[in-house]
């Protein structure tokens, strides 16, 4: 058995006017109804009461898209020229979910209608089902509370463990989420590796450093180097391209006996293309966690240049052009450990000491030709990189 419903008689209003309060998807039934006597809400086709079984949502998350339906039978069987499902905020502000249904037969066994989506801020609304009978009155359904919730925050995503740094933990990272933070975390105009600052012809390099040429789209950074209006010292053009080191920075961050370094990085194919991750503090303290030439395809060059340890570590599956390689180093005292999608490829037996510490750099640097091809041309040069992480 259901309930007898409440009855409602509509206030007099001409189509016309209600048509304006529907212009758009979400408009909303206007004022409330009048009480009157049971079933008499008045229809093209006599009296009929119609009975709200079911309204929903019950609730909605802030910003999350949801649709409403409705369930609602009448007294008898008849044609509803419009239902749908109506929202107002605190303020008065109709919200409604858009896509009302059009001619819709309501019997006494019940009719259920669904609207399209849509989405609201967090707060408190009245809900409410309504119906236009066929001679353009407008009928307002029993209303209640809808609760918008805040959205759940979302849980930062903690990096899985490599296996290389088992038992310890993620001290420091760059995940390329946001903008470069220049100055406060990294340096990109300056580094004390080349003899000018911003520049060093006499290493074989092309580079003038710009930080510009860092951009952060999608959690990657792209290093782009493209032909530069300067002319270095010793008469070459150079190539603007980019460099990020913690040198000189707010931050200052260091590498130091014990930690492990992971990056995984897109391997460029540009002629002149010369990247590499690597340490550098006090004129020296360079550990090369890998260099990279286009020209030896399949060819990663690792080195310590503190204590003379050095593989030139190939793998045609894992190092080609224009691929996604993981590259890690472990900074041991007696040996540096070198891997290679986690992999162990290369230990020195040579180490960095107990005391050791340097600034980390990871740069897209350009040939002069000696030992590889020049860049050349103008097209630009690209490497990309999706994380820096260092455990300690």
């Amino acid at each position: 058995m259901r309930p007898t419903p409440l009855a409602r008689t509509a206030p007099a209003r001409t189509a016309p006017a209600r048509l304006g309060v529907l212009a758009g998807a979400a408009a909303l039934i206007g004022v409330p109804l009048a009480a009157g006597p049971a079933d008499a809400a008045l229809t093209t086709t006599g009296a009929v009461g119609v009975v709200q079984d079911r309204l929903a949502p019950t609730a909605m998350t802030a910003g999350s898209a949801s649709t409403a339906s409705l369930t609602l039978h009448a007294s008898r069987c008849f044609t509803a020229k419009t239902v749908g499902v109506g929202v107002r905020d605190a303020a008065g502000t109709n919200l409604d979910f858009p896509g009302n249904a059009s001619n819709v037969r309501i019997c006494p066994g019940g009719t259920t209608v669904t609207t399209g989506a849509r989405t609201l801020p967090a707060g408190s609304y009245t809900q409410f089902g309504f119906w236009q009978d066929t001679a353009g009155g407008w009928h307002n359904l029993p209303s209640r509370t809808l609760t918008v919730a805040d959205a759940a925050p979302v849980a930062p995503v903690v990096p899985a463990l490599p296996a290389p740094a088992q038992g310890k933990a993620l001290t420091w990272a760059e995940e390329f989420s946001g903008p470069i933070a220049w100055g406060s975390k990294w340096t990109g105009d300056r580094s004390s590796a080349y003899r000018y600052g911003n520049h060093n012809p006499d290493d074989n390099k092309l580079d003038w450093l710009a930080p510009s040429a860092v951009t952060v789209s999608g959690g990657t950074a792209t290093f782009t180097a493209t032909p530069s209006a300067h002319t270095l010292e010793n008469g070459r053009q150079a190539w603007d391209t980019g460099l990020l080191t913690t040198e000189y920075s707010g931050d200052g961050f260091q590498v130091r006996t014990g930690d492990y370094v992971e990056a995984r990085v897109k391997l460029p194919s540009g002629t002149g293309a010369w990247p590499a991750l690597w340490t550098w503090k006090d004129g020296n303290n360079e550990i090369d966690s890998f260099e990279y030439h286009p020209d030896n395809p399949n060819l990663l060059e690792l080195s310590n240049r503190i204590r003379s340890g050095l593989k030139y570590h190939t793998d045609a599956n894992a190092i080609a052009p224009d691929r996604w390689v993981t590259v890690g180093t472990y900074y041991g005292a007696d040996s540096v450990d070198w891997y290679v999608n986690g992999a162990k490829v290369f230990s020195d037996g040579t180490g960095v000491g107990a005391n050791w510490s340097a600034y980390p750099i990871l740069n897209l640097s350009l040939s002069a030709g000696q030992y590889h091809p020049a860049a050349s041309g103008s097209a630009p040069v690209a490497f990309s990189a999706d994380y820096l992480r260092v455990y300690r």
